[in-house]
């Protein structure tokens, strides 16, 4: 079985992508093939895997990002559905279309599962300076979400009015773009200047849970990487910039 539609990934041109104003996004329909979307969302991981997140702030004092997160690494217990689709995002196919948007072959891909419950939002947030951007694989169907209860990411423009270590609400933007999220979407984007974006709260019944698979992708130049570990080095932080990551999610 095959996972990644190659058709629809050829299909996405890296100018127009790259020329979307306030920073490049796309939401592409099709972009897993029907029996792959249908295999993935059959096989989900189960939540009892899933680190609880919740009631914490993030960075420069900004509302955190309430959620269940599950990080993969080699090993996780998921099932073989997901691995097969794992091993195709590391293919050179997927490989290349991410180096083409991104515009560097220097990209480490990090991936991991978010499940949200209702009352929870994404807080309109930049993300940090070592990702290039992220695809954002919507997981639900119509057999178990309806559009109307929420999860839908919202892309922000403010024209440049707040620093990234703000705290804006979402009514304070300019613009917004909802991006659809039902029927085989995803939503593919590049981190540019004032990248602003976020999840509006959810309101869904008891029990449901906006499900999402990120991939993301981190900035690998070995330069840039030397760069990072010298200045924790002599500034006295952990050098193990992969763990700090991992505890940021």
């Amino acid at each position: 079985m095959k996972y990644i539609d190659l058709n629809t990934l050829n299909n996405i041109d890296t100018d127009a992508f790259r020329a979307v104003n306030p920073f490049p996004w796309i939401n592409p329909q099709g972009f897993l093939t029907d029996q792959g979307l249908q295999a993935l969302t059959d096989n989900m991981p189960d939540v009892s895997l899933f680190e609880s997140r919740f009631g914490y702030n993030r960075k420069n004092n900004q509302t955190g990002h309430s959620r269940y997160s599950l990080e993969y690494e080699d090993g996780l217990a998921i099932a073989p559905e997901w691995e097969a689709f794992i091993q195709e995002l590391l293919s050179p196919e997927y490989r290349e279309l991410v180096s083409r948007l991104m515009g560097t072959r220097h990209i480490r891909l990090r991936m991991h599962w978010h499940y949200t419950p209702s009352g929870c939002d994404v807080s309109p947030h930049c993300d940090s300076q070592v990702k290039l951007g992220s695809q954002i694989f919507y997981m639900n169907t119509r057999d178990d979400w309806d559009a109307d209860w929420g999860g839908q990411t919202v892309i922000l423009d403010d024209h440049g009015r707040f620093a990234t270590k703000s705290n804006p609400a979402f009514a304070d933007f300019d613009r917004e773009w909802v991006a659809e999220t039902m029927d085989n979407r995803s939503i593919i984007f590049g981190r540019k200047g004032n990248s602003w974006h976020g999840v509006k709260a959810i309101n869904a019944p008891e029990g449901k849970l906006r499900k999402v698979f990120i991939l993301v992708y981190e900035d690998a130049h070995p330069f840039k990487l030397f760069k990072k570990r010298a200045k924790r080095f002599l500034t006295g932080k952990s050098t193990d910039i992969q763990a700090e990551r991992r505890q940021k999610l």
